[in-house]
């Protein structure tokens, strides 16, 4: 099957993020043992859904694992001129469907290339590594990143994961963690707003704290100018609470989200945040005991990826792509799960993250072409007694 073939495949999967993707990665399955190579399935506890691994070549040291996610985001509300999950050649140069960009293009090049990886006189292995629910918080990555790590016998060097990236190497992406706190207070008639304790006026507070604990990073100087914006981010992007103008809201809850630089740790910032919550409560619970500030997870905290200009994997990858650009994102991608599992780790992956979860989605068959070249030339070096 042609890469093409292959993505018109995987893109008729409607397989959404938190869904079940036992039928898209049965078929894969079922395609990479078709070539003689054992894959192996890592079902999640309720077994409706699963990652898959393999292995192309021999069992020693140093190999690539190349890996891609199997789900999608949502197309409802969104205006599409053909049928998502029905790959489309408009004889534009371009092939559109969801996730034809993120990222079964990437998993649609593997597979195409798996009759060339197999035939090769491969001196380090490929590996295959394609996951579940990476579009609702990178969910099966830490588990898959880690059978690859010990289900083997000998231990992979580096991986590459296939986001869209215009082939160009991405190597550091913030880490991300998205929270829910949940403010408790006393209701009661607006005129007795200092008897009583607004949960509005609390979050408030919270939402200020939180604002000014992202200036305070930048003003100690906490950035990287590797990324855009430079420095962590903390973000309040939904408030919820009140019933009238004139009524003490009793509850009200709001979501915010951190993406953090390498230099700065998520579950520090969390704690400080969650200490200043503590000192709210002591204050306030003379004016109202029942008083309560709760936070809890929304998004799992995805690692962050920093991987240094003068690694090995970023020769490598440049050495097959011929672009010598470095990059960084701001997105949540498993690459820095990767990285905690010991393996160099970059993304590269053929597409543009502009075209990622919207509307018309689409890939160019020219991008297609090239992490094809990437591919053929990854064989290569791994045929070759010098490859290190």
């Amino acid at each position: 099957m042609s890469v093409e073939e292959i993505l018109a495949k995987l893109v008729s999967f409607p397989v959404l993020g938190g869904e079940s993707n036992l039928s898209i990665i049965h078929w894969i399955k079922s395609y990479i043992e078709s070539h003689d190579i054992e894959a192996y399935l890592v079902p999640d506890e309720t077994g409706e859904k699963a990652s898959l691994h393999c292995r192309i070549g021999p069992a020693v040291d140093g190999g690539v694992i190349l890996s891609g996610h199997t789900d999608v985001v949502p197309v409802a509300g969104q205006e599409w001129h053909t049928d998502p999950f029905v790959l489309t050649d408009k004889g534009d140069g371009k092939l559109y469907g969801r996730g034809s960009c993120d990222m079964k293009g990437f998993v649609a090049i593997c597979l195409a290339m798996l009759p060339k990886m197999k035939s090769a006189a491969l001196k380090k292995p490929i590996y295959f590594a394609f996951s579940y629910d990476e579009e609702v918080g990178c969910l099966a990555g830490p588990e898959l990143a880690k059978t690859l790590r010990t289900f083997y016998q000998e231990t992979p060097k580096y991986a590459i994961i296939g986001e869209p990236s215009m082939m160009e190497t991405i190597a550091g992406q913030k880490g991300i963690y998205i929270l829910e706190t949940y403010v408790y207070g006393s209701e009661g008639h607006s005129s007795r707003i200092k008897q009583e304790v607004s949960a509005i006026h609390e979050s408030m507070r919270l939402i200020l704290w939180l604002e000014q604990k992202m200036d305070r990073l930048i003003e100690a100087n906490r950035t990287d100018e590797r990324f855009h914006p430079p420095h962590s981010t903390i973000h309040i992007g939904k408030v919820e609470g009140g019933i009238a103008p004139n009524v003490i809201a009793n509850k009200a809850h709001f979501y915010w989200d951190l993406r953090t630089i390498p230099k700065d740790d998520i579950f520090e910032i969390v704690k400080e945040f969650e200490a200043y919550c503590e000192s709210r409560e002591q204050i306030l619970r003379s004016v109202f005991p029942d008083f309560k500030i709760e936070t809890v997870e929304n998004h799992p905290p995805v690692p962050h990826l920093d991987t240094q200009a003068d690694d090995e994997v970023v020769s490598l990858i440049n050495r097959l792509t011929g672009n010598s650009v470095l990059n960084t994102v701001s997105y949540a991608a498993e690459a820095g799960q990767f990285a905690n599992e010991g393996f160099q780790t970059a993304i590269c992956g053929p597409g543009s993250i502009a075209q990622a979860h919207r509307a018309n989605e689409f890939i160019s068959k020219e991008q297609l072409e090239l992490g094809a070249q990437m591919m053929e030339k990854l064989i290569k070096e791994l045929s070759s007694e010098t490859f290190k």
